[in-house]
């Protein structure tokens, strides 16, 4: 036969059965939160948290163009060292006669390529940009004034977040140069 408790009895294992399920139902938003700030802790000593996106242009190569010929090609290496994604939307050349247009060569069937222009190339942060021949470039207009190699060309590369950046684009001979 079953034993039925006296009242005390059963006061006492009610008493710790709250406890228990109360200690429980502090103690895991408890742990969850120290964990999670232990996270953040660690993703800001790490200095990623927030940063904005630190963008440094370099190896700037305009090609020397074909003469007769109205356009040429100009490429970049881009270094994204900070902790959020931006994005390259604009470019500007000083003393060109037209727009520089931000493109990227696809390849058709029968090994032909073909440039189209894009609006704009994304940096992703801790990562970069190496533009070249084969991929991401600019297509710029040759000025009536001839270049000349060594020639020093401006740039004002325009990023969404990052503002723009002013760089110097040295004038190269195709194929002279490796471009990566």
């Amino acid at each position: 036969m079953r034993r039925i408790p006296d009242r005390a009895s059963f006061l006492r294992c009610l008493d710790r059965r709250r406890l228990r399920d109360g200690t429980l139902a502090v103690l895991v938003p408890v742990v969850a939160c120290g964990t999670a700030l232990a996270g953040l802790t660690v993703w800001v000593g790490a200095g990623r948290a927030g940063s904005p996106a630190r963008l440094k242009v370099t190896e700037g190569r305009v090609l020397l163009p074909a003469v007769g010929v109205p356009e040429t090609a100009a490429f970049f290496r881009i270094a994204n060292e900070g902790g959020s994604a931006d994005a390259l939307v604009r470019i500007t050349a000083h003393d060109v006669p037209g727009p520089v247009i931000l493109s990227r060569h696809r390849m058709k069937p029968g090994n032909a390529a073909y440039r189209s222009a894009i609006d704009s190339v994304s940096v992703p942060p801790g990562e970069g940009l190496a533009m070249s021949p084969t991929g991401v470039d600019l297509t710029v207009p040759v000025p009536p004034e001839a270049w000349h190699a060594g020639d020093r060309v401006p740039f004002t590369l325009e990023f969404r977040r990052g503002g723009p950046v002013r760089v110097l684009a040295v004038v190269v001979r195709p194929g002279t140069v490796a471009l990566r």
